[in-house]
């Protein structure tokens, strides 16, 4: 079982100004809360948070986070509440805990309408204080870990909930190592005999793929020398997950995979990423439409690397990705990198504000009122595929993929978008419905005449494009409505010698309209 002392090590090998106190305070406060408390692997309840924290630590987070995954069941599970835990452990901590316990009561269900409301909690408390989900994510982790104990049925839900929310959460927030373990957890529970064959067969390879990863390793490392660049090269197997869902995309089976092995080349700057990539593909030739440059065009949770896939020394693909230290930092630690706080001062927003993602979904949630529409919009925006297309300017602009020329409009703002009447992509006119593609420069001609049509919500992709389309229509109805109301009710008076305009604007009319229970008299 983990240990306090595991947890205070491992902080204090990344933070060695750590509040040491604190840990132990909230160890103590967490013992004499779960006393006596079992899970059902018949271990005592504190083994959980104890896990739960030490995740956290491994992910190098601040000691308020850290202290939160030992505090984060006290008020859900037993007799603490909100209250004791602010006056023992001050405002900001209780503010975490706060939002996990009402998390905890989210209940998934494969009821459509409440499914998608739980979604719109989540992503509400993550609004509030991003710790919340980090926490979560690292309880839903452990409780994966420990799922064996569960009936299969719940075991199966919980693996559905797992991969379709926690695992897509944690590749929106770039954890990858976080991400990958909750697929393959999600997998083994979900259909064990599959993981199982694929494991069988990645062991079967296992001796094989070694040599060949030092052989390739080797190659490579000899060439970094002869170019002077000082780097390190990691050679891995694909995730379980990732090649399943290769598995199913292709409709191949295992033995029809031969790119089982993926490399990492890193070295210390973008220049040297470059020159690498030139080396890699003079070694062996690329596979046209497989490179991508996301150190040029970064994801929206700012991960960055180059990827290219090669036809190796034997034959087989090899996919390569290359970037520098930072760049690995992030893309396994994610947001969980920005958000480490100096002791004493409090996150720095601005870096949390880089991911451009969690803003939309914020804005999302405002303005769509019927939780159907709001699921529809994260889950499109927790799976991207995505191209990457460019403005007049320069600037790039990510889209999921089977985004069209009117999606773009509304990229860039929403009265573009209102009055796009004509779009060029790469110099030729093209229709609003057009799709774009990866490296398309797109420019939009607007007109004061043109509005949005009903027409354009069948072939929009976009959650923001789409919203901002029926918000547009909703208004022009109501518009429409009223001056059709007003100009009924004007013949009406007239026939009896009345001035409506008149009457519409006293105070008489007003309160009869409350009377009505209506708002306004429009």
């Amino acid at each position: 079982m983990i240990r306090i002392e595991d947890i205070i090590d491992r902080v204090l090998s990344y933070n060695p100004n750590a509040d040491v106190s604190l840990f132990r305070k909230a160890y103590i406060y967490a013992a004499k809360a779960h006393k006596g408390q079992l899970r059902l692997s018949g271990e005592p309840y504190l083994s959980h948070p104890l896990n739960v924290a030490f995740i956290l630590a491994k992910m190098r987070l601040d000691v308020i986070t850290v202290v939160c995954g030992l505090l984060h069941d006290t008020v859900e599970d037993t007799l603490v509440t909100i209250e004791d835990i602010k006056n023992q452990f001050g405002e900001e901590i209780a503010v975490i805990i706060d939002g996990l316990t009402k998390l905890s009561k989210i209940s998934f269900s494969s009821k459509r309408k409440r499914h998608a409301e739980n979604i719109r909690k989540m992503i509400l408390a993550m609004a509030q204080d991003i710790r919340v989900i980090l926490v979560k994510l690292a309880d839903r982790l452990h409780n994966m870990q420990t799922l064996g104990y569960l009936p299969p049925e719940k075991q199966k839900l919980i693996a559905k909930e797992t991969l379709e929310i926690y695992a897509p959460l944690a590749a929106r927030l770039g954890i990858g190592w976080l991400r990958t373990e909750l697929e393959d957890l999600s997998l083994y529970y979900s259909d064990t005999k599959t993981y199982q064959r694929i494991s069988q067969g990645i062991a079967r390879r296992k001796e094989e793929e070694k040599r060949y990863i030092g052989e390739i390793k080797t190659i490579l490392q000899n060439k970094l020398e002869d170019l002077g660049i000082k780097g390190r090269i990691e050679g891995r197997t694909k995730s379980i997950f990732s090649i399943y869902r290769k598995m199913n995309k292709q409709q191949i089976d295992l033995n029809q995979i031969y790119d089982l092995v993926a490399f990492r080349i890193i070295v210390n700057t973008i220049k040297e990423c470059y020159e690498t990539l030139g080396m890699v593909h003079s070694l062996w030739k690329p596979i046209p439409g497989r490179f991508k440059d996301y150190i040029a065009m970064p994801k929206p949770n700012m991960y960055q690397s180059l990827h290219t896939t090669v036809i190796g020394p034997y034959g087989g693909r090899i996919e390569i990705q290359i970037r520098t230290e930072e760049m690995h930092r992030l893309a396994e630690e994610g947001i969980a990198a920005h958000w480490r706080y100096k002791e004493g001062k409090e996150g720095d927003e601005e870096e949390v504000r880089r991911f451009a993602w969690l803003r939309q979904i914020l804005e999302w949630q405002r303005e769509l009122k019927e939780p159907r529409e709001f699921l529809e919009a994260v889950k499109t925006d927790l799976f991207p595929e995505e191209v990457y297309v460019f403005t007049p300017k320069g600037d790039v602009k990510a889209l999921p993929a089977g985004s069209t020329a009117i999606d773009f409009a509304y990229s860039i703002h929403s009265e573009i978008g209102h009055h796009c009447a004509a779009v060029k992509v790469n110099g030729r006119l093209v229709p609003l419905r057009y799709k774009l593609n990866t490296g398309d420069v797109v420019e939009v001609t607007t007109s004061p005449k043109q509005h949005p049509s009903k027409d354009w919500l069948k072939f929009v992709k976009t959650p923001r494009a789409r919203t901002r389309i029926k918000h547009y229509l909703r208004n022009l109805e109501r518009e429409q409505g009223f001056s059709l109301g007003k100009e009924l009710c004007e013949k009406e008076f007239k026939k009896y010698g009345l001035d409506f305009p008149k009457i519409f604007n006293s105070p008489e009319f007003t309160k009869i309209a409350k009377k009505l229970s209506f708002k306004t008299t429009e």
